[in-house]
């Protein structure tokens, strides 16, 4: 589960300045501790999942099994977003520079080196702004390093509970085709002048010749390779089966041992170095060969309940109400999440350009009311409770959970 976070994109309401009439804006569906979760906000979600379930090529039944299950779990996914966004905050865990860095190297990877033409690129390939973009990488970042922090610390998986589990599964282990796992410096060609080819070549010649003396292959690629995806693993590719490259470099790559680096590789936009990090024959997986992934798999299943229970706890702890019609399919036990506010916001007065800029700055309103509502608003008839510094009490007629939000016309 915890791999599934879906990390919530606060948004702001839209506020018109002062009129005669109000009109509705959005209802309201969860109130966690100083932020908000609005049904706009789940149906948006909801087309996501849609939308990704039919690119991994779901239809008819199965996609709709697929959205109805998120559907049922939706508020609980969002309210788990915001809790542990919320607890990254008090626990003062700092990932700009990560959201930094992985934001450059993406405008790397693109070659995109304008930044308005950058932030362009992330608006049509996302969807969303880039400052919506950039909050979105760095929540789910805050999610990961919480979890990390607070859960997966905690959990080990002994040896012996490893060994058997792959004695009690050795078929799963068993591997129909041989397999090469793969490390790469990639040089750039691609634009390039003649002279500029040249120079790259030189580069490649000088890390192959570095690489075959010895040097840490991870390094070269790290500190030199055009590749920001895989530079930052230290070149690392991983399994390749046949079938998956051009066939003279698997024809090349399937014979060679663990270890082997290659001369440079021209390709039509790049100089490509390869080494054979190890191989795998087809057959039978030893223990020792499948021992980490057994490990991983064993952890991720303990994470589970223990992620949750965290979850729970934080409920527990929070400022929590649920609008009826709503539900929280991760609620705590005996925690009391009705919707009891019955305040009202004060209408205000506003301009487009003031609620264009608090978007920009992310500022999440907080409204104490489930629904914003047509109405029209009346005039204050207390002075003294005005003059205590105390609001009016709302008309009879007005429903308890509406908040009225004015709309310039």
């Amino acid at each position: 589960m915890f791999c599934r976070f879906v990390v919530l994109i606060a948004s702001t309401l839209a506020i018109c300045a002062a009129a005669d009439n109000v009109k509705v804006v959005e209802e309201i569906a969860a109130k966690v501790n100083g932020d908000i979760i609005t049904r706009g906000e789940l149906a948006r979600k909801r087309i996501e999942i849609e939308t990704e379930a039919k690119r991994q090529g779901l239809s008819g039944a199965r996609l709709q099994q697929a959205v109805d299950e998120y559907s049922a779990n939706a508020l609980r996914e969002e309210i788990d977003t915001l809790l542990l966004v919320q607890k990254g905050k008090d626990l003062n865990i700092n990932v700009d520079p990560e959201v930094t860095r992985r934001l450059a190297e993406i405008q790397v990877q693109q070659k995109i080196a304008d930044p308005d033409k950058f932030q362009s690129f992330i608006r049509e390939n996302t969807g969303m702004s880039y400052e919506d973009f950039k909050l979105q990488m760095k929540n789910q970042m805050l999610t990961q390093r919480v979890i990390g922090q607070e859960v997966s610390r905690n959990v080990t998986v002994p040896e012996a509970e490893t060994q058997k589990y792959y004695d009690d599964h050795k078929t799963e282990f068993v591997r129909k085709e041989s397999q090469v796992f793969l490390s790469q410096i990639v040089i750039s060609i691609e634009g390039k002048t003649p002279a500029q080819v040249a120079v790259a070549e030189k580069k490649a010649a000088d890390l192959d010749a570095r690489a075959k003396k010895g040097e840490k292959f991870n390094e070269l690629a790290r500190d030199n390779s055009d590749d920001v995806e895989t530079a930052k693993n230290g070149g690392q590719v991983g399994a390749m089966s046949k079938g998956l490259m051009d066939k003279p470099i698997e024809d090349l790559v399937f014979a060679q041992k663990k270890g082997f680096v290659s001369d440079v590789i021209r390709r039509p936009a790049s100089l490509l170095i390869l080494k054979v990090d190890d191989r795998v024959e087809a057959g039978q997986a030893s223990y020792d060969e499948v021992k980490n992934d057994i490990q991983e798999r064993l952890t991720q299943i303990k994470m589970e309940p223990k992620v949750r229970l965290f979850l729970t706890s934080l409920r527990e702890d929070a400022f929590l109400e649920i609008k009826e019609g709503y539900v929280d399919s991760g609620a705590a036990p005996a925690k009391d999440t009705r919707w009891k506010d019955v305040a009202q916001l004060k209408p205000q007065t506003t301009t487009k350009e003031e609620v264009a800029a608090r978007r920009k700055r992310h500022l999440l309103w907080v409204i104490p009311a489930g629904t914003v509502k047509e109405t029209k608003p009346k005039p204050t008839t207390a002075p003294a409770a005005a003059a205590a510094g105390k609001a009016p009490a709302a008309p009879a007629d007005k429903p308890a959970d509406v908040a009225s939000i004015p709309e310039k016309k």
